[in-house]
């Protein structure tokens, strides 16, 4: 501990020389004693630009596919919470909840500079939970640290400043420590397509799909520890809920769902595929990751909407926190059941030659499916989870337009709108049958575990 905080504070005093040399032209008050505003007094600057940073560090981090990157924003966006809640009077400390953690006190009676206490979590945990990227995405990580830094320590006192760096250093740690309490959660990116894995066989069983027949992914992954939904509350119904038991009969629920499948994709409708390619993010290297999308959307609307840095980091600690739940219920959902993916059913009974309509421009393979078991939907369970918590901060009938992917060239990105965050979800699940590799009761299920998390997430104690 004490070679990390001899660490921080090189770096901390690495700008300190730069800033004296010009703080006292610039700052002609300084920030008196018990004078700085609560947290609800700045602007959202700080959170906004580090989750831009998160969407492009995520799309080309090794092993941050959907349920590790949900578990990592569920982890930065409560210690970023943690950090500041002392600022935010209407609010409370969650932390007592959670067993293995413990924080470090507040300084009582002394004065903290809320975005930087902030920008020193970001960074920190950045820095933590991507020990793997490339160089070029450590500078980036590097320089934004270092751009709120000197940006404020132009504003505030040089106590403040290293005051509210090392609490922001001191959370980060502990939040981390906490992590790595929950080993198969902490490190799961290393090794997301563990080789001990075999899928079990049987009729409707998941197995290996074409053309890349990838190795299951994340298939331990409904172990890991949640933050709101109890153990109990991690498995959805069994897939019989909608269509009965597994059956070949051309006359079953079963089958119906599948030609409902074949149906919407053969021929190719470029309307559906244009929905379905809109939502995808299944794609390593091309976009990040399809938890993630809702940070996106999280990012526009905090923008558009131009919410305080309050509003901002506790919708990103209730967002993070529902996607992180929702991947675990339905990880282990998908992995309980194990049911077989469209292509797979409709290549043994109906159209040998049918493939799904995902394709991969990085590495040009065509008809792509995931490489995990179709029930539920993850991209469903997000949409859920964003969706739920989304609507309690800016209502069910918010109107916008997602510009997600408005500058992507080689799949139709151009922005759609909405009328409510319950529409998008409803569409994300929906695209997953337009491309062909998910059933309706998969998106169904799905979304129904992705509302599950955020309603649990929405009824913890924050407030006073």
């Amino acid at each position: 501990m004490l070679a990390k905080v001899l660490n921080h504070i090189i770096f901390v005093f690495s700008f300190v020389i730069l800033i004296s040399s010009c703080r006292d032209e610039q700052i002609d008050n300084p920030t008196d004693p018990g004078k700085i505003s609560p947290v609800k007094g700045f602007d959202a600057e700080v959170t906004l630009q580090w989750y831009k940073l998160f969407l492009e560090v995520d799309r080309f981090a090794p092993g941050y596919r959907p349920p590790a990157a949900a578990r990592m924003l569920g982890y930065v966006g409560l210690a970023a919470y943690e950090a500041v809640v002392p600022g935010m009077p209407d609010f409370k400390s969650i932390a007592y909840r959670y067993e293995q953690l413990t924080l470090p006190a507040l300084e009582t009676k002394k004065e903290y500079h809320w975005p930087t206490v902030l920008n020193s979590v970001y960074y920190h945990s950045f820095k933590k939970y991507f020990p793997h990227i490339a160089p070029i995405y450590e500078d980036k990580i590097n320089a934004m640290g270092a751009r709120f830094l000197s940006t404020y320590g132009l504003k505030i006192s040089q106590d403040i400043m290293e005051r509210s760096e090392l609490r922001g250093l001191a959370i980060a740690d502990a939040f981390y420590d906490w992590s790595a309490s929950d080993p198969l959660g902490h490190y799961g990116f290393k090794n997301p397509q563990p080789s001990d894995y075999t899928a079990p066989k049987g009729p409707g069983k998941w197995q290996a799909t074409p053309p890349d027949f990838g190795k299951a992914l994340f298939p331990y992954w409904g172990k890991v520890r949640p933050f709101a939904l109890r153990n109990d509350e991690l498995l959805g119904r069994p897939y019989q809920y909608y269509v009965g038991e597994f059956s070949e009969d051309a006359k079953s629920q079963f089958h119906r769902q599948a030609m409902e499948v074949y149906a919407i994709t053969t021929p190719l409708v470029l309307s559906r595929q244009w929905v379905g390619e809109f939502w995808s993010d299944d794609i390593y290297e091309q976009t990040f990751e399809s938890s993630a999308r809702w940070i996106s959307i999280a990012n526009q609307v905090i923008e558009e909407h131009k919410s305080d840095l309050e509003t901002a980091v506790f919708l990103n600690a209730k967002l993070g926190m529902a996607l992180a739940d929702a991947a675990i219920a339905v990880w282990n959902t998908k992995y309980t059941y194990n049911v077989e993916r469209p292509v797979s059913y409709i290549n043994r009974l109906i159209d040998p030659a049918w493939k799904p309509t995902l394709n991969n421009p990085v590495n040009g393979l065509k008809g792509v499916t995931p490489s995990f078991p179709a029930y539920p939907s993850d991209h469903s369970g997000f949409g859920g989870a964003g969706a739920g918590i989304l609507n309690t901060f800016y209502g069910k009938d918010y109107s916008m337009t997602d510009k997600s992917h408005a500058l992507r060239t080689e799949f139709n990105g151009l922005p759609r709108t909405f009328n409510s965050f319950d529409d998008m979800a409803k569409e994300n699940a929906v695209s997953r049958i337009y491309l062909g590799v998910h059933f309706r009761m998969d998106t169904d299920e799905g979304l129904e575990l992705g509302y599950k998390a955020a309603e649990k997430v929405n009824s913890l104690p924050w407030k006073n």
